[in-house]
C-alpha cells in the first residue's frame, strides 16, 4: 500500500495578466509628445487634433500641450448619428 495519497491535477489555476486599460492623463493636464492619453479596446474615444490612434486603439499625443476632452457627433454604419467622446491636445 502507498503511504502518500495520489495528487490530483488542476487545469484552471492560472490567471491572465492585467491589461491596464483606461484614461492615463485627465482633462486639463499637461502632456508631452508621445505620452499615452488613453488605452482602450476598440475606439470608444475618438482621437482629435494633435493626437494619433495606435494599432491597438491607444490614443497618444503627437505635440506638447494640454489635454482637452470634448464630445463629437459621429455617423454609425447604419446612418444613425451618435455622440462620442473625443480627446485633443491643445498646444
Amino acid at each position: 500500500m502507498s503511504h502518500v495519497k495520489a495528487g490530483g491535477s488542476a487545469k484552471n489555476l492560472t490567471d491572465s495578466n492585467a491589461q491596464y486599460l483606461g484614461v492615463k492623463i485627465s482633462d486639463g493636464q499637461k502632456v508631452q509628445t508621445g505620452n499615452i492619453i488613453i488605452r482602450q479596446r476598440g475606439t470608444k474615444v475618438l482621437s482629435g487634433e494633435n493626437t494619433k490612434l495606435g494599432k491597438d486603439h491607444t490614443i497618444f499625443a503627437i505635440k506638447d500641450g494640454v489635454v482637452k476632452f470634448t464630445s463629437a457627433r459621429k455617423k454609425n454604419f447604419n446612418g444613425k448619428t451618435v455622440r462620442r467622446k473625443k480627446v485633443s491636445v491643445v498646444a
